[in-house]
């Protein structure tokens, strides 16, 4: 078992979740129950699955926690993709979001990669 509290793919998506929550408070009040609350979900979905994954008794099990948190980061990319097109995020800010995605989803590949599955 891993302790999930010294990751740092769990340390860096829990941060990663609090900027989800930050920019959405930007959305539009229409919004609180559409693209607000999934991108909020998605968000807290990731550090979430790698700490259930860490509790696992085998690394295949921590595995498939893994690649659930892989998916709701491409859920989010494309949620943050359509609140650009509707111009409730700025090209700036999802920039910096998009790249701070894409490093977590890097990172989460490498550790699975090296639970030997």
């Amino acid at each position: 078992m891993h302790n999930f509290k010294e990751l740092e793919i769990w340390k860096r998506s829990r941060l990663f979740c609090s900027s989800i929550y930050d920019i959405t408070t930007q959305f539009p009040e229409s919004e609180k129950f559409g693209l607000t609350n999934q991108l909020r979900r998605a968000s807290v979905s990731i550090p979430s699955n790698i700490a259930e994954g860490s509790s696992r008794n085998s690394n295949k099990e921590f595995g498939r926690f893994l690649e659930i948190a892989i998916g709701s980061c491409y859920e989010i990319e494309t949620q943050l993709l359509i609140s650009l097109d509707l111009k409730f995020i700025s090209s700036n800010n999802i920039e910096d979001l998009l790249v701070e995605l894409n490093e977590i989803i890097k990172m989460i590949v490498r550790f699975k990669s090296i639970l030997k599955i």
